[in-house]
């Protein structure tokens, strides 16, 4: 029986956001430094955005469906990461200050 490595695949590896997942609602209101971001599909909405933050010297993960976060993230040149923001939630969006 052969092993996996005797295939010789060379696993994709995407360039993973560092740090580990934090619920959105510990970041509100909060200053953070987002780094990056990545979009991806969803089971449960059209889209997903998966954002690597730093709060507080840590770095951290969060996942959110929001279109309005994905939607600006996507306006923000490249050249521009990392920068300093605050999440807000405004009834049912969320949305950078």
């Amino acid at each position: 029986m052969k092993k996996f490595k005797d295939f010789n695949i060379e696993p994709v590896v995407t360039n993973p956001l560092k740090g580990q997942k934090i619920k959105m609602s510990k970041v509100f209101n909060r200053p953070i430094i987002v780094h990056d971001f990545r979009i991806r599909d969803s089971p449960y909405t059209e889209k997903r955005v998966d954002i690597q933050i730093e709060m507080a010297g840590v770095m951290h993960v969060i996942f959110s469906g929001s279109k309005v976060l994905r939607d600006t993230l996507e306006k923000i040149p490249k050249q521009d990461f990392p920068f300093e923001t605050t999440i807000v939630e405004e009834g049912t969006m969320f949305m950078f200050t």
